[in-house]
């Protein structure tokens, strides 16, 4: 039993005609017919009943081609898996994010990566904040972002991580409580993110619903310089916990009065075209599931 005439054998099912499933095949009428009249031979059965109106299955005929479409379905099947496969023996997968999930979340989901596909080549470009990591993968410069959830529609994700502001006081401080209390926050020179960081933007909403005024005295780029300021007892800082690390054991963590927290998520342009390897990391960010950051005081 052949392929070739399980394929002529559902192309006549198909079509209840010799001469069409024919053209449909690219064959000649005569193969086709030569296909279906050897595999009766070798079956010993009747598959097919032919008159003036057409070819139609038999009752053997119908169960014969059920199995015979199976088969070739199968057969399709195999074909894909080992087509995955070859894409998945090399490439590259090029990935944008900003500099906290570059620092402590990828370099895991990496190695991990290249555990299972050695062969594929990742990249990683660093964006000042999520906004650049979303224009990256518009302008067709990344694979994947690393952004903050809820994102636009134009985009597929996942989510990987959930990450507390935390407040970083100087390690002098003494509070009465382990809770942190708007009215003692407002006591210090805060520290806080440049404006025009996506980062700041959020801190500065969450802080207008704030029942004391504010004193923000700092503005800097860089979160180790923010940490470093809160070391040398200049004022406090608002973080998320992933963009404060590595902390100094000295320098004292405390939750905000009012819970806060971003949602940071793994998303593909909607409605493009992704290489094997793209979907292959993106199931090793989903192996790996959802983490939860929070403060530890």
């Amino acid at each position: 039993m052949k392929l070739s005439q399980l394929r002529a054998l559902v192309a006549v099912a198909n079509h209840n005609n010799f001469s069409e499933a024919a053209l449909h095949l690219g064959l000649s009428q005569s193969a086709i017919s030569h296909a279906i009249a050897s595999l009766e031979e070798e079956l010993g059965v009747v598959l097919l009943s032919r008159g003036r109106h057409g070819a139609h299955l038999t009752s053997v005929g119908e169960r014969v081609t059920a199995h015979a479409r199976n088969v070739l379905q199968s057969l399709e099947m195999i074909e894909k898996e080992a087509n995955v496969e070859k894409g998945l023996q090399g490439g590259k997968v090029r990935i944008a994010s900003f500099r906290s999930v570059a620092t402590h979340v990828l370099p895991a989901m990496i190695a991990r990566f290249h555990n299972r596909f050695p062969k594929i080549a990742v990249t990683i470009t660093e964006h000042f904040d999520f906004l650049g990591v979303e224009q990256a993968l518009r302008e067709g410069h990344a694979d994947i972002g690393f952004t903050y959830l809820p994102t636009t529609d134009e985009f597929e994700t996942r989510e990987i991580l959930r990450d507390e502001y935390i407040v970083l006081l100087p390690p002098k401080t003494q509070l009465s409580s382990s809770k942190l209390t708007w009215e003692q926050l407002a006591t210090y020179p805060l520290i806080l993110a440049a404006s025009g960081n996506a980062c700041s933007m959020a801190i500065r909403n969450y802080l207008m619903a704030c029942e004391f005024p504010m004193n923000v005295a700092y503005e800097v780029r860089e979160d180790s310089t923010i940490v470093g300021m809160v070391m040398q007892g200049l004022g406090a800082a608002i973080l998320p916990r992933l963009a404060a690390e590595p902390l100094p054991p000295e320098v004292q963590v405390y939750s905000l009065p009012a819970p806060f927290e971003r949602v940071v998520g793994a998303a593909l342009l909607a409605n493009a075209l992704h290489t094997p390897a793209v979907f292959a990391f993106m199931d090793t960010i989903k192996d790996i599931g959802i983490l939860t950051l929070k403060a530890v005081v």
